[in-house]
């Protein structure tokens, strides 16, 4: 296991109790709190935490301040249920209740993967937290899984999306704390074919295989509960867990279109993502049409979802309404471009909050 006070000196961490919860917070200071450029604050996504972070953390200039929030039910923060009627609220709430008690006024927001769409509602519901935001690999604006194009729902119920979709033995190793790599369901393997390019080697692999390990599973938590359902594949969303929150019948931030104040949005993705994409293959449409799940009933009736097109179409309107935003896509790159591109991700970061600070 790596040591993070040697490989990662800089940045510590402690938990910040809030009216909502206990929080973990890993923290990098500016070297003069009281001069400080920007401060940025990191959410992560599913199946991870903030550990993911100290790396990019660690290598910022001097001048910002970093901050990252695990959160409920990921990394050292408190297991709490997760009431997926909310979509990303508890989530997004959390997020702001530790805002608050750090009383950090308007930060520059990264979300990662599920955690995008967690600071995508937060614009929504607390703008005046929000100095920008940065999308790495984000859930659709729609959620996951289950609309066209425009965002229209291909079921009433979100059927084939949420905590019916999770692999069994993905979630049971996930339980039962597996590090091995022998199965392609240990969440090692999974790290190597979804999270990162095929290729990606990184020395903290070990590190980022214990972050996914946190995860807290079973009723409430990962990945959440399921309904019988009358369409394809004969399972909906249910009410409660992770994967429950991004089912579209209970996440829609396309709302951020119609905010009055549009903060700069930077979009950064992998052109080899695994996990989000127009053809991606954690849809369970996208598994019927590859003869993977059989009885998938047809293009008309349950397309893949195209995520990506339908995140540009919302930024686009973003940008026509008075907003701005621009898109950066990595060739060769997966779903964690902090990881595999840290370079060009930095950069990009840092033109956003407009650092103006050399890095030392």
């Amino acid at each position: 296991m790596t040591d993070l006070r040697t490989a990662f000196p800089s940045v510590s961490s402690r938990l910040v109790t809030t009216p909502r919860l206990s929080a973990q917070v890993f923290e990098r200071p500016a070297d003069d709190a009281t001069a400080a450029v920007a401060t940025v604050v990191f959410v992560h996504g599913n199946v991870s935490s903030s550990l993911f972070f100290l790396p990019l953390m660690s290598s910022l200039p001097a001048g910002v301040r970093a901050l990252a929030i695990d959160l409920r039910g990921f990394g050292g923060s408190e297991t709490l249920p997760v009431d997926a009627t909310r979509g990303l609220r508890d989530f997004s709430d959390d997020i702001a209740s530790v805002l608050d008690e750090l009383d950090l006024g308007p930060v520059h927001l990264v979300g990662w993967s599920m955690g995008a769409g967690v600071v995508m509602q937060l614009l929504l519901d607390r703008a005046d937290l929000v100095a920008s935001l940065t999308l790495e690999s984000p859930v659709s604006p729609y959620g996951f899984g289950g609309t066209r194009l425009d965002g229209s729902p291909l079921t009433p119920d979100a059927a084939g999306t949420g905590g019916g979709g999770a692999n069994p033995d993905f979630v049971a190793r996930l339980g039962s704390g597996d590090r091995t790599e022998d199965e392609g369901t240990s969440p090692r393997a999974v790290y190597r074919s979804s999270y990162v390019a095929p290729g990606f080697t990184s020395e903290y692999e070990d590190l980022w295989v214990e972050s996914m390990l946190t995860t807290a599973t079973g009723p409430g938590n990962y990945p959440g509960d399921s309904v019988a359902s009358e369409s394809w594949p004969g399972f909906a969303a249910g009410s409660s867990g992770v994967l429950n929150t991004m089912a579209h019948t209970n996440f829609d931030v396309s709302g951020i279109v119609d905010m009055p104040s549009k903060p700069l949005i930077v979009w950064i993705r992998g052109e080899l993502d695994a996990i989000v994409g127009d053809a991606s293959y954690f849809d369970l449409n996208m598994l019927g049409k590859a003869g993977i799940i059989p009885g998938w009933p047809g293009e008309d009736v349950a397309p893949p979802q195209q995520m990506i097109a339908q995140t540009r179409a919302v930024l686009d309107r973003y940008a026509a309404e008075g907003g701005s935003y621009r898109e950066l896509s990595l060739e060769g790159c997966g779903h964690s471009p902090h990881l595999e591109r840290p370079d060009a991700f930095r950069a990009a970061l840092l033109e956003v909050i407009g650092a103006s600070v050399s890095e030392r």
